[in-house]
């Protein structure tokens, strides 16, 4: 399979559970992360009584507005991202603070029927996509011929799942950076701002761009008080990116 767009699946969001003692004055729809956010800005003043009659969403907004980004950490959303290269995961781990991963292991998986992800730059070109088709079918074809031959070669080793990982480790090194992975991300709410912001940018590299712009439709959708402010737009290279009204929140 040739991936020529990420798929994206949410995997967890917060279950807010209002303590009977401290209920605050709720006004508007709201989802449970965007609650637990508030409630805990609220807690910081003790203002559960809501005294500026403000909805969820307005009170996120100020926050958003006045920089208050801590409370945005509490609230954490998982996604699991397929269809996405090798190379985009590079980059995207090293977004360290708030964030955990855990990918696809080509050392255990076997990659002989692997899946590649279609770089942007080249969709739409007949000529640039089969002459990049052909050297993904020439690594793929190399990294079976290689698990064989070194299944052989370590035929003494007894363990059998011990002489597979020992040879898929080893045969991996043959497969390119758009080889496709998958990929379980959790963050809390301002480490995802932060990344995306950074990644859905006209400046970003094009798959991580793209994977950003996805990541913040699904995300405004799951949560739109926390990610309202991020427009997406055509930039000048007639692709998609994103920006946001307020920086480094």
């Amino acid at each position: 399979m040739y991936f020529r767009e990420p798929r994206i699946s949410v995997l967890s969001r917060p279950a807010f559970s209002e303590p009977g003692h401290l209920r605050v004055h709720w006004l508007g729809e709201s989802s449970d992360g965007e609650r637990l956010a508030e409630f805990a800005g609220r807690l910081c003043y003790m203002s559960q009584r809501n005294p500026a009659n403000r909805t969820t969403a307005d009170y996120l907004e100020n926050i958003k507005k006045q920089a208050h980004g801590s409370v945005l950490e509490h609230a954490n959303y998982s996604l699991l991202l397929e269809g996405v290269s090798r190379s985009l995961t590079h980059e995207l781990v090293r977004h360290r603070a708030g964030f955990a991963y855990s990918q696809l292991s080509q050392r255990y998986v076997d990659e002989s029927v692997a899946d590649f992800v279609v770089p942007p730059a080249i969709i739409g070109d007949e000529a640039l996509e089969a002459r990049w088709q052909a050297q993904m079918e020439d690594a793929q074809r190399t990294y079976v011929a290689l698990v064989d031959q070194l299944m052989e070669r370590y035929a003494w080793v007894e363990d059998r799942v011990h002489r597979r990982k020992m040879a898929r480790e080893a045969a991996r090194g043959v497969l390119p950076n758009s080889t496709e992975t998958k990929i379980v991300v959790t963050s809390n709410v301002r480490a995802w701002r932060t990344m995306l912001e950074l990644r859905a940018g006209e400046g970003a590299e094009l798959e991580i761009r793209r994977m950003a712009v996805a990541v913040i439709r699904i995300l405004k959708a799951e949560a739109p008080a926390f990610f309202s402010d991020f427009e997406v737009y055509e930039a000048a290279d007639h692709r998609e990116a994103a920006r946001s009204s307020y920086h480094k929140v």
